[in-house]
């Protein structure tokens, strides 16, 4: 390897030049850009141009994970660059300024040199102006124009610049390198030598970018009103506290709500641990502002609490001939399942503090489940309440959502318990 290094170079052909592979980028002709070269061989073909001054062909490869491409892995249709600048950083990194000047076309890559080199065949933009062609030029510059306008960072120099290209290829070229695109898109471009063509597609892709600008400056638009018509509400609002304070009526409305609240919530009966809770966000709520965002969820959160049914109501003995008339009052038949469920109502009686089982019914539509159900709890005279999970397929419709997001209520379960009115 070290005598590779060390042995000198042999000249190149007249029609050859020396390749330098980039990953996922491509130099359109007129455009001048960055290129860093990181690997041996792409840093000895950059040193080699620049001590003979030569200019060299910036070939992008297929596949930009490759590592070390062969010849195989690199694109036929390039960009011939003049290098403007060498830099070496601090960090030993070797940095290259590139000034685009042709497309060329490779014939064939040449072996004896410790980097690329390849025949190539060079392809100069022809200016054929047609009126077909004056009118695409003109199309294309007006949506270029309008992009320009439409980015939210764009430099002002950018319009001076589209302004100022005189040939409709050029700008084809400057319009495809200076838009958010694929590589392999660009690439597309710069294979395409009819200029007419190349503006076609060029046209196209900036048509679909337009129409995405277009509807994100809509949308920006959009949620910008809604931010100023809230920070005027906000604003409004807290006018409107600031002159009920100075009127001594805000306070007092704000009072005889934490009141009634806390009168609530002895009355519920929670637990001890739910009062404690309740209570810490009732102060919470006391020293909020109306305007507050939290303000409207803390108050749905205690208004859930004092709702739900904390007490046990005084249990009813279970009546097993009473239970018994009921189911035969209801079904005609189904004497199994009728057995299955005074049994499980004679273990509760007998049992009454133990791990009551679950009942399951299982069966198509119609059969009766759900009324027997409500047989049950008719027979045990409690409350019955269905809740459907036919549909769901989010558990936090189930369990509930955080109290974090915006309009976040309890699950099912809760729901349904607090509809039934009591927690037996």
């Amino acid at each position: 390897m070290a005598d590779e290094q060390t042995r000198p170079t042999p000249p190149l052909p007249p029609d050859a030049m020396i390749i330098v592979p980039v990953r996922r980028m491509v130099l359109f002709p007129g455009m001048v850009a960055p290129i860093t070269v990181g690997r041996p061989r792409s840093i000895a073909a950059a040193q080699q141009a620049v001590r003979e001054q030569r200019q060299i062909g910036v070939l992008m490869q297929r596949d930009g994970e490759t590592a070390e491409p062969a010849a195989i892995d690199l694109y036929r249709f390039g960009t011939v660059a003049n290098i403007v600048r060498y830099i070496t950083a601090p960090d030993g990194t070797h940095h290259l300024v590139c000034q685009g000047q042709e497309r060329f076309q490779i014939v064939e890559f040449l072996t004896g040199w410790p980097f690329f080199v390849a025949r190539v065949l060079r392809i100069p933009d022809v200016d054929a102006r047609s009126t077909e062609i004056e009118a695409r030029f003109v199309n294309l510059r007006g949506q270029a124009l309008e992009a320009a306008q439409l980015l939210p960072q764009a430099p002002e120099e950018l319009t001076a610049a589209i302004s100022s290209i005189p040939s409709p290829g050029a700008l084809a070229d400057f319009t495809a390198g200076t838009m958010d695109i694929a590589p392999e898109e660009k690439q597309e471009i710069l294979e395409t030598i009819d200029v007419g063509a190349r503006i076609d597609k060029v046209s196209r892709l900036l048509a679909h970018r337009l129409e995405v600008l277009r509807l994100s400056q809509e949308i920006g638009r959009q949620t910008k009103a809604a931010l100023d018509e809230r920070q005027r509400e906000v604003l409004l609002r807290e006018q409107l506290a600031a002159i009920q304070k100075q009127l001594g009526e805000g306070d007092a409305g704000k009072a005889q709500e934490v009141a009634e609240l806390s009168e609530a919530i002895t009355k519920a009966q929670m637990p001890k641990e739910i009062e404690e809770q309740a209570r810490r966000e009732l102060r919470r709520l006391e020293r909020m502002p109306e305007a507050a965002a939290e303000y409207g969820m803390v108050r749905t959160y205690l208004d859930w609490l004092i709702e739900l049914p904390w007490a046990l109501p005084e249990d009813r003995p279970i009546d097993i001939a009473e239970a018994r008339r009921v189911l035969d009052q209801d079904h005609y038949g189904l004497d199994k399942i009728k057995r299955r469920i005074l049994e499980y109502l004679a273990v509760r009686k007998l049992a009454p503090q133990g791990k009551a089982p679950i009942l399951c019914f299982v069966g198509p539509p119609g059969v009766g489940k759900t009324s027997l159900g409500q047989s049950i709890a008719r027979a045990m005279d409690r409350k019955f309440v269905r809740v459907s999970l036919g549909g769901v397929h989010d558990e936090a419709e189930i369990r509930g959502h955080r109290r974090t997001y915006i309009g976040a209520l309890p699950g099912n379960i809760i729901q349904a318990i607090r509809k039934a009115g009591t927690r037996n």
